[in-house]
């Protein structure tokens, strides 16, 4: 999984510190969104050609990993 994230960047000159893959500007955050509206991997990766699909694994092990939490506080609705 490490060789994963290290495909995930933070640098507060790229996209105002957001995490990001491999500093090219495509932020963890809209990729998680078009994972989750139900683009494929193969959908994504056709739209945009500096991504691999290794990436796309990265962005879902980011995320898996921010998860990982010891207490979960419900947010009113």
């Amino acid at each position: 999984m490490s060789d994963l994230l290290s495909r995930i960047t933070i640098d507060p000159d790229i996209s105002h510190g957001k995490p990001v893959v491999r500093g090219l500007r495509y932020p963890v955050e809209m990729l998680l969104e078009l994972l989750s509206s139900g683009m494929t991997n193969d959908d994504i990766l056709a739209d945009y050609p500096d991504l691999e699909r290794d990436d796309l694994l990265a962005v879902l092990a980011y995320a898996a990993l921010l998860v990982q939490t010891k207490r979960v506080v419900p947010i009113p609705a």
